[in-house]
């Protein structure tokens, strides 16, 4: 969202207010970038103080369009918007209620081809469904990676040794369940390979328990929440993704920024970023460990990030909705 906020601001004849939880890094992000913020005390879910926030920026700001990005904001935009036009962005490839929010908005921006999919499947029309893929900036990217994490003297393992990394929440549709029994597999040929998790959430305890009855402890590593998430991608031999159900995996865009193999599942938005060969059958921990054992072995050629997956790209397709309705 940041990234968006920085573009859109380069484009002339465009002002913009941004609503977001006060004290986040968001909100100090897009400051410092010259974005108006309004912040606001935002807990878990419905807050009432950001419903009241948001009602009174958009009496004062009165903006042409009102844009929430995940659905508790879509909820909390939808009962402030008024004759605003209302955007809302999807990002997971989840199905949708029939009162969702969403089914109430002039325009939905997804994240990926698949998504749309979803959406038009749960009766949504698809002419009022617009996909503009997630965007990075790869220097940004680069430069966030640039201080050394030294994951293998921090995991006591000796330089070199290879590694396979995962960032994901610990979450079902992240499927690193999948990923634990790949790494069992993958034991016999490579017995050298690290496999790291960066994330937290619910499933640790389940995974940890995973992790031990295959034998795995000192082979795959469960580091909790990294804020220096690029700079751990940029140390890994191969970037792995296994989850079933994927909006697009943005995450996947970083370790292409920074010229890594990456190998995933074929899950929702996945397959419009990579090549089929980089790709394996969701929930097939052997062809998931055979992969990335041949990653290792005989590294492909450079996957490039393609110009669609910039924040350029994206800023101009959304200018592009905001277009249309104005």
């Amino acid at each position: 969202m940041r990234l968006l906020c920085r573009e859109l601001a380069r484009e002339p004849g465009v002002e913009q207010m941004l609503v977001t939880k006060r004290g986040s890094e968001l909100a100090r992000r897009a400051t410092a970038d010259g974005t108006a913020v309004s912040e606001t005390p935002w807990g878990w879910g419905l807050d009432p103080r950001a419903w009241f926030r948001l009602n009174l920026a958009v009496s004062t700001f009165k903006p042409d369009i009102l844009h929430a990005h995940d659905g508790h904001a879509l909820w909390m935009a939808r009962h402030a918007a008024g004759d605003t036009r209302l955007v809302g962005t999807r990002r997971v490839d989840f199905h949708v209620g029939r009162f969702s929010s969403w089914r109430r908005t002039d325009r939905i921006i997804a994240i990926s081809g698949a998504v749309k999919e979803v959406l038009a499947a749960d009766g949504l029309p698809a002419t009022e469904i617009t996909v503009v893929r997630d965007g990075i900036d790869p220097d940004e990217v680069r430069r966030a990676a640039e201080r050394p994490l030294n994951v293998r003297a921090q995991l006591g393992l000796p330089t070199g040794t290879p590694l396979a990394v995962n960032v994901a929440a610990l979450v079902d549709h992240k499927d690193q369940r999948t990923l634990i029994r790949a790494a069992g597999h993958a034991r016999a040929t490579r017995s050298d390979l690290n496999w790291v998790i960066a994330g937290e959430g619910e499933l640790r305890g389940s995974l940890t328990a995973e992790i031990a009855s295959l034998g795995l402890a000192g082979r795959v590593h469960l580091l909790g929440y990294v804020e220096a998430a690029d700079a751990l991608i940029r140390e890994a031999d191969v970037f792995v993704m296994s989850s079933k159900e994927e909006g697009l995996g943005s995450v996947i865009l970083n370790a292409l920024a920074l010229g890594k193999p990456v190998v995933a599942t074929a899950a929702g938005g996945i397959p419009e970023i990579l090549p089929p060969e980089a790709l394996v059958p969701v929930g097939d921990a052997e062809a998931l460990a055979g992969k990335v054992v041949a990653a290792l072995s005989h590294p492909a050629s450079r996957i490039p990030l393609p110009e669609r997956f910039t924040a350029r790209a994206m800023a101009q397709g959304v200018l592009a909705v905001y277009r249309s309705l104005v």
